[in-house]
């Protein structure tokens, strides 16, 4: 059975770039690629396709983090600090679990990202459940689709 992982989004299937991986032995964090080049505008905020999907067990979720040399070196900002993605979110309808980054570029000048760069990394997180929590509604759709 499978656990925890990455699979390619049908648009992205045929698109030659790497699943998320560790670099080292004891890194916490999935470094995303870019599987395009991307142009990332002075002062904007630009939704880029990773092309990946993520699936895990009920009771985790992937946080989805800016690599740290994307931040100080290039002046990128993940706009919601940390992505968090839901177990629900694989395979949901409306866009069938692409992972999205919401990029800032601090910048004053474009910068345009090549395909294959590592811009962000996953990390596989449990969470808890606060005493009374009898939440049974599934997600209906893609980013910012949970619904109250």
């Amino acid at each position: 059975m499978r656990q925890r992982g990455f699979v390619k989004v049908s648009a992205y299937k045929d698109a030659d770039f790497p699943l998320p991986e560790r670099k080292t032995k004891f890194s916490a964090g999935y470094d995303f690629c870019l599987p395009e080049a991307v142009t990332l505008e002075p002062g904007k905020i630009t939704l880029v396709p990773t092309g990946i999907k993520a699936y895990m067990q009920p009771g985790e979720f992937l946080g989805l983090h800016i690599r740290s040399s994307m931040a100080v070196k290039k002046g990128l900002l993940l706009v919601n600090s940390v992505g968090i993605i839901d177990a629900d979110y694989y395979d949901n309808p409306e866009n069938e679990g692409h992972i999205l980054l919401a990029l800032l570029n601090t910048k004053e000048e474009a910068l345009t990202l090549p395909k294959g760069e590592r811009v962000a990394q996953g990390i596989f997180y449990n969470f808890l459940l606060a005493d009374g929590d009898e939440a049974q509604a599934l997600r209906s759709g893609g980013i910012g689709s949970t619904k109250s």
